[in-house]
Order: C-alpha cells, then structure tokens, then sequence
C-alpha cells in the first residue's frame, strides 16, 4: 500500500490530502479483511476476494456510520488499489471490478447571489487584515481560485496583471483573467501590509508574518455571514462556484469555464448546467400562473 501511496504522489501528482484520505481508506479495507478472513490481507488472499467479502466490507462501513457518499468514495480508493496491484504484481479481482457502490443523490453546490457577492468582497475597514482578507475573497469570486490557489501565491505574483498563473491541483498550471477589482484589492492590501512582500515567500501572511492558514479565511467568512444574515451555505468554496455559475447564467460556455476552474474532465464542470436548470425551474414555479395547478 505504501508503494502505491508513493506511485500516486511521484507519478499521479497526487496532493497530500488525497494521498492521506487514500491510505485511511485502503487502511480501513485492509484492516477489515485482516479481521474477516482471520489472517493477513497479503496478495494471495486480495487476489482470491469474492463478492460475498466486498458486500461484508461494505455492510460493515455502513453499520459504523460511513455515509453513502463517503462509502463510495472509499470503494473508488480500493478499485483504484487494485488497478494498480493489477498492473505491478499481477493481482486482479473480478469481485472489486464488479461491485457498484451505493447509489448517491448528487449534490449541487450553493452559489452566493450576486448582490450577496460583492458585499462580501466589500472592504469598509482600513485594516490591513481585513484587507487582506477581502483580497483573497476577491480572488475567490473574481477569478474562480480555491482557498490553495489564492494562497499558495507569492510576493513574485503582484503586482497582478491582467492575467494569472495558477498552479492548481495536481501541481497543473492554468492561466485566468484577473478582473481589476481583484487586482485593486490585492494592492490595498499591499500598501497596507506591515510586514515585507518584496521576497519570494508567500503573498498573503498572517497576523504574525507567517504564511496565511486557510482556517483563517474561513474564520472571516463566517463572521462576514453572520453580519450579512447569509445562509450557512455561504462560505470560501461558494465563491468559486458563484463564479462559475453567474458566468454561465450571463452566457459563458461551458468548455471557457472548465478551463477557468482547472477542471480535468468537463464532467466536473457540468455540475453548473444543472444547477442553472434548477434555478430556472424554481423560477418558472414561483412565477408562472399556471405551474402550481
């Protein structure tokens, strides 16, 4: 398991908290089929798994509590272990091919309206903390940025110009467009900033000078949603995805917006097509005199 680990993180480019949620889960597996079989779970026994031991496995994740979402997030790792065990040391299994995981409702994510967007990146304090916090959100919204991306930004990256250079998952590069609000928040935060930016280290610091905890932001996000009266919904992720989402309601293509989100597989982005039609469901509902007959 270990190999694999390290096969993911040298050659997949893994990140660290997929590698790590990816040795809890095959850990667990292992673990159970250690505690089954009464005995080590070594190549032969993996290669002699029935579907009878994957259906025990899985009814016993399900008895501890495990969610059908995190279940099946747990059997992608396990078919992905053996994938590999597949093509190293020959281990394969029709059982695990097999086994179809629990089936889940998918979730769409909860965009922030828009008038709710920009009073979040509203900075009405001369502090420099909170300009630095409205900076990052900024970017957030005004660029698609996940809390890394806008953090793992150096002191090299500003000023900003009138494109960015993200370094995304996967250690995968993208370029985006930078709105000048964003690249105006960034500066006030400079200017205001007591610490020195003119090195290499990262952009946005903490209280102490160090590098900025995402926990942080975080933190201001809930204290800004509790002061807008905003839905607990309304949080860091949530102005990505209203950056996709009110890109697509004002008539972006979905492929542009993929590339802007550093989304592998379009799949990922289409997610933001059904939430569109969802919203414009709830508004033919609410709206057409007819609709509730």
């Amino acid at each position: 398991m270990e190999a694999w680990l390290v096969h993911l993180g040298s050659i997949r480019n893994a990140s660290p908290l997929t590698i790590d949620a990816y040795r809890c889960d095959v850990a667990s597996f292992l673990g159970f089929l250690s505690d089954h079989w009464g005995g080590e779970a070594g190549l032969g026994p993996l290669a002699r798994i029935t579907v009878t031991d994957m259906r025990a496995w899985m009814a016993r994740e399900r008895k501890d509590g495990l969610g059908a979402r995190s279940l099946a997030r747990r059997l992608s790792a396990v078919k992905a272990f053996y994938r590999w065990l597949g093509e190293t040391h020959e281990v394969t299994s029709a059982a695990v091919s097999a086994i179809r995981g629990p089936k889940t409702k998918e979730r769409l994510p909860r965009p922030v309206a828009p008038q709710a967007a920009k009073a979040l990146i509203a900075n009405t304090s001369s502090g420099w903390i909170e300009s630095r916090d409205c900076a990052v959100l900024t970017l957030l919204y005004g660029c698609g940025l996940r809390i890394s991306e806008s953090l793992s930004l150096t002191q090299k990256d500003a000023p900003l110009g009138d494109m960015l250079k993200v370094l995304g998952k996967g250690d995968k590069e993208r370029l985006v467009p930078v709105l000048p609000v964003a690249a105006e928040a960034v500066e006030a935060y400079r200017a205001q900033c007591p610490y020195d930016l003119t090195g290499d280290g990262p952009l946005f610091l903490g209280a102490r000078g160090g590098a900025l905890n995402p926990r942080i932001i975080q933190k201001a996000m809930e204290n800004l949603r509790l002061k807008l009266g905003l839905p607990h919904t309304a949080t860091p992720h949530a102005l990505r995805h209203s950056f996709a989402t009110h890109l697509l309601e004002a008539g972006g293509d979905l492929r542009t917006i993929q590339e802007l989100l550093g989304h592998a597989s379009l799949s990922s982005t289409q997610i933001y097509t059904g939430l569109n039609e969802a919203r414009l469901m709830d508004i033919y509902t609410n709206a057409h005199p007819r609709a509730r007959r």
